[in-house]
């Protein structure tokens, strides 16, 4: 029998009582699934697993999606290694949605503490239903319907200007061209109404004038993560956190370095947004 235990009020639970290494099966996968739904990211500790059980884990909700800009694991590409220290700094700084360059962004992501530092290196979440409730009903009106443009290369500006970063990142490039999503999203299980715009990928409003459209983001990326809409998580070893791409946003705190940390991500495949 699992435990859900909720964590804060806009978001956020801990599932105990289940060990991933093993079959799981359907029934206490619709259980996830509902939590998922609910809390919108849910969190497993001390789970010891190897790509294959992770990979069972993201199958079961649907299929891994293999990420252009992170190496894998050998006997699992659909598991990114995310390793950063000294001489490899994260370059993620920035609140955001996984991945909002694509068509149809993913559905969710799970990540594994896989080696963390002695302090530091948390993760911020954020509810984007909760975000979008908070607005006032003349706002959520006013935004129902307008779109904004996604696009990989502004979200990995920073790569690109590396040496050899262009052509590193060529074929993600020639993938991924910029793409339109509406500011408000439809969960499609939940029926939840959301906020679907970030700081890192979205970079223009559609049909707005640039000033207009950079004061309107902004108030919005200012709003998204309030701290009554967020969740702050602790990392320690072996701690699994799986959230719900379509409605949630995330921020590492990049605050280890120079110390080493290793963290193993699987990205499941999601649907267009409406």
């Amino acid at each position: 029998m699992i435990i859900i235990e909720k964590l804060a009020g806009a978001l956020g639970a801990e599932i105990s009582g289940i060990d991933l290494k093993c079959r799981i099966n359907p029934e206490i996968i619709n259980e996830i699934r509902t939590a998922l739904l609910e809390h919108e990211v849910i969190f497993f500790r001390k789970q010891d697993i190897a790509g294959k059980h992770h990979l069972a884990l993201a199958n079961a909700f649907g299929k891994a999606v293999i990420h252009p800009a992170y190496p894998q694991l050998e006997d699992t590409p659909e598991v990114n290694k995310l390793i950063n220290d000294k001489d490899n700094p994260s370059k993620i700084e920035l609140w955001h949605t996984d991945m909002t360059f694509m068509k149809a962004p993913p559905l969710g992501s799970i990540l594994r503490a896989y080696k963390i530092p002695k302090f530091g290196g948390d993760t911020l979440f954020a509810s984007m239903s909760a975000a979008y409730q908070g607005l006032s009903d003349k706002m959520q009106s006013f935004l129902s319907g307008l779109t904004a443009t996604h696009d990989f290369c502004f979200g990995f500006k920073e790569s690109l200007e590396e040496a050899g970063g262009r052509e590193r990142l060529k074929k993600a490039i020639e993938d991924n061209p910029p793409v339109s999503h509406p500011i408000v999203r439809t969960h499609p299980e939940s029926g939840k109404k959301a906020l679907f715009v970030n700081c890192l990928f979205t970079k223009q409003i559609d049909g707005m004038k640039a000033n207009e459209s950079r004061a309107l983001l902004q108030m919005l990326y200012e709003h998204a993560i309030i701290p009554e809409y967020s969740y702050r998580l602790r990392w320690e070893e072996n701690t699994i956190a799986f959230w719900d791409n379509r409605i949630t946003q995330h921020k590492p705190i990049n605050d280890y370095f120079p110390h080493y940390r290793e963290m193993h991500r699987i990205t499941i495949a999601g649907d267009t947004p409406y």
